[in-house]
């Protein structure tokens, strides 16, 4: 079940980092006892030949200020994406150390949300307004965690940002990247892979994990 307390327990306590109902929900959790207007928006995420994937495919924050400013996209659960809150009422570009954003109007009535999230002129995934609670995304988390079909069950990521980019451990292979420049190294054996987890990472693990290779 989705819930905060556990969330929290999971990525500050236990630091076992999570995906975008964990990571965000978490970070919803901790701007709003800071003070912050949050919003839990459900987001369908495009995927090959332009197909948008299933209801609740991934949570995104629309986050403003207690004097009712402006509404920010705030999203620590996507991987490679922003590096900065998006304001959610600018339909121009929004340039930054993460690419070129831009947030545009759906086609008129669409029914599968409000907003097309663009990163670089290429549609990321598609937001609805409407706020939900974390317990309507229980569905999408049980999906991404037990489906053949998504890319959680048939591959390992774990990602973070760095002050020069981006560090990426896929299994065994870890890649870094700045601005345009990737750098892939194949780790060579269990006792590397644990220590790139433990040091770069900050997981610590008795064992090497593996994708759960569920049938189709």
């Amino acid at each position: 079940m989705l819930e905060e307390e556990p969330l929290l327990e999971k990525i500050v306590n236990a630091r076992r980092g999570g995906f975008c109902y964990e990571l965000n929900g978490a970070f919803g959790a901790l701007l709003s006892g800071l003070g912050y207007r949050v919003e839990l928006l459900q987001a369908r995420v495009y995927g090959d030949e332009g197909r948008l994937g299933v209801p609740y495919d991934h949570l995104a924050l629309s986050v403003g200020t207690a004097d009712g400013g402006g509404s920010w996209l705030a999203d620590v659960g996507f991987g490679r994406h922003s590096h900065y809150p998006l304001a959610l009422g600018e339909r121009g570009e929004q340039a930054e150390e993460g690419g070129v954003f831009r947030i545009a109007e759906a086609e008129a009535g669409a029914a599968d949300g409000d907003l097309d999230v663009l990163h670089d002129g290429r549609p990321v995934y598609r937001l609805e307004r409407r706020p939900r609670l974390l317990a309507d995304f229980e569905a999408g988390a049980w999906w991404h965690s037990t489906s053949p079909a998504s890319h959680f069950t048939r591959s390992l990521v774990c990602s973070r940002l760095t002050e020069e980019g981006r560090l990426t451990l896929s299994g065994r292979k870890l890649t870094r990247t700045v601005g345009d420049e990737r750098k892939e190294e194949e780790l060579s054996g269990d006792a590397e892979v644990l220590n790139v987890y433990r040091e770069r990472f900050g997981i610590v693990l008795d064992r090497v994990p593996e994708p759960l290779h569920l049938p189709a």
